[in-house]
């Protein structure tokens, strides 16, 4: 993911920030006003996973019997775990075939962002979607990387690329094909809509707002963000963060 860096943290919360400075910025920042009024960072999924440590986490995915087993190292990953079935009847997988995929690194996730896609499948079922085809979650970092430092986003395994939702008919929405955005558009809220609003865009949207609403990723990018993101939504969980953008 090649999003903006230090702009993000402009997003926090709480604190009082320029208009000047925030429409300097490369960044949308999503306040937390939904269905239920505004909440306080703290109780929305991101912010809880991303707070819990290691052993809390696991057992975290034990309780809500979500099927994984741990990796024994992934570098720069608090929590590296692979999952080994559906959660809520969804499947994440990459595209690569059921050989190689049980031991790519791509198919590595951080057991708090593997929290918040349990989160999101429960949603996902309500569009009897049953996979999820990814371009990678886990990325690892440079060899030379600081033994137990942890890393952010992909190279933390705390970010997914979903390119393809699959629908129990057999249909497959594909962000590419299907989302019909444009850069420097409003992929959420006041003035969002897709051009031409197919059926398969307005469900595109509906899925990936409705996750965004709900705070399951502290980072939503769409097409709407660049190009590098015209084919996928990155959705991330940003440890520590107590702000969220959807571009």
């Amino acid at each position: 993911m090649g999003g903006p860096r230090a702009p993000l943290a402009l997003c926090a919360l709480g604190l009082p920030v320029a208009a000047a400075v925030l429409a300097s910025a490369d960044v949308a920042c999503a306040g937390f006003v939904g269905p239920g009024g505004p909440a306080e960072p703290e109780s929305t999924p991101a912010v809880q996973h991303a707070a819990l440590d290691r052993a809390a986490c696991l057992a975290e995915l034990e309780r809500r019997h979500i099927p994984f087993r741990p990796v024994d190292e992934a570098r720069g990953v608090l929590a590296p775990v692979r999952l080994t079935g559906p959660l809520h009847g969804v499947t994440f997988r990459t595209g690569l075939p059921a050989s190689q995929r049980a031991t790519s690194p791509w198919e590595i996730v951080d057991c708090r962002l593997a929290l918040s896609l349990d989160d999101f499948a429960e949603q996902l079922a309500a569009h009897d979607v049953v996979e999820v085809v990814h371009y990678s979650m886990y990325r690892p970092p440079v060899a030379r990387w600081p033994e137990g430092k942890l890393a952010t986003r992909h190279p933390g395994a705390l970010a997914i690329d979903a390119g393809s939702f699959v629908k129990r008919d057999g249909t497959t929405l594909q962000v590419e094909r299907d989302f019909h955005g444009r850069i420097g558009g409003t992929p959420c809220g006041l003035g969002a809509r897709p051009v031409p609003a197919s059926p398969e865009a307005v469900e595109l949207r509906r899925i990936v707002c409705d996750a965004a609403d709900a705070r399951l990723f502290n980072v939503v990018l769409t097409p709407d963000f660049n190009w590098p993101h015209r084919n996928h939504f990155h959705l991330e969980v940003t440890a520590g963060a107590r702000w969220f953008v959807v571009r």
